[in-house]
């Protein structure tokens, strides 16, 4: 911790817990991604929206379950998710957040309590960084958690199933293997379906509409080393696409890579199918 009370990156990945990880949060003193923190814990997607457009987004999700796999549903009005934390407030409890208004994003605050609504339902998704520690502890690297880098993400040609207002691509997240340990990646992430499961496309970005790995369209340039295969899994920024294009008045999300950290274990979501 620096003189002004910030945690730096290494700080932070000292935390023991996810509790201790959301205070520092919660006081302003971390503000970074969370890639590769609190090894083993659930990591979340945010998205909060009014009541009458909170409905239907949950549609959009079920519609498209490996970019918007539900974990947990806020009460009405409340900040806390129980199921996910006993002190948990979304409102401070994230490291950085988007606020959109009609669509269009119009601040990236570190804090949204001047913002909470009596009509505020909080949807948290699965993340892929819940898997990651499963591919660490099989010996696979992991290049974006080596280089304390957000990992890459990217906007793809694949259309979402869409509702009446919700719509839009779907983005992916990648990571690059030899191809032994592409294969034990899609083996490991196929057994956490509710954190975007098995990837969704490997090799050949282009198919997907990718044509410049080096420039992502959130979080951080890869490394990609040669002989290994790009590999994509469904990512939890496509709802924020599909809130671009459906413009509720006032809607509030994640900072791409900024996740809400939970005491649930990762083990705790493997599929037994």
């Amino acid at each position: 911790m620096d003189a002004a009370g910030t945690y730096s990156l290494a700080d932070i990945k000292s935390l023991e817990t996810p509790k201790a990880l959301r205070a520092a949060i919660r006081r302003g003193q971390y503000t970074g991604h969370t890639t590769g923190l609190a090894p083993g814990s659930v990591q979340g997607n945010v998205v909060i929206l009014p009541l009458g457009w909170a409905e239907e987004f949950l549609r959009f999700c079920e519609a498209n379950p490996k970019p918007c796999p539900v974990l947990a549903v806020g009460e009405p009005g409340s900040p806390s998710l129980p199921h996910l934390g006993e002190d948990i407030d979304i409102r401070i409890d994230v490291p950085r957040y988007r606020v959109f208004r009609e669509g269009v994003e119009v601040e990236t605050p570190t804090d949204i309590a001047h913002l909470w609504r009596d009509d505020f339902v909080t949807i948290v998704l699965g993340c892929s960084f819940t898997f990651e520690h499963a591919l660490l502890d099989a010996g696979l690297k992991i290049h974006h958690i080596d280089a304390n880098k957000n990992v890459p993400m990217y906007v793809t040609n694949i259309e979402t199933v869409a509702t009446e207002r919700f719509k839009g691509p779907m983005v992916v997240t990648m990571r690059s293997f030899k191809p032994r340990d592409a294969i034990a990646a899609v083996q490991i992430t196929s057994r956490y379906p509710k954190v975007h499961g098995a990837p969704i496309h490997i090799g050949f970005p282009e198919a997907i509409g990718l044509h410049d790995l080096t420039q992502p369209d959130f979080g951080d340039a890869p490394d990609l080393e040669p002989g290994e295969l790009p590999v994509f899994w469904a990512c939890g920024v496509t709802p924020q696409l599909a809130l671009e294009r459906a413009r509720p008045p006032l809607s509030i999300t994640h900072f791409p890579g900024h996740m809400l950290v939970t005491d649930i274990q990762n083990a705790d979501l493997v599929s037994s199918s």
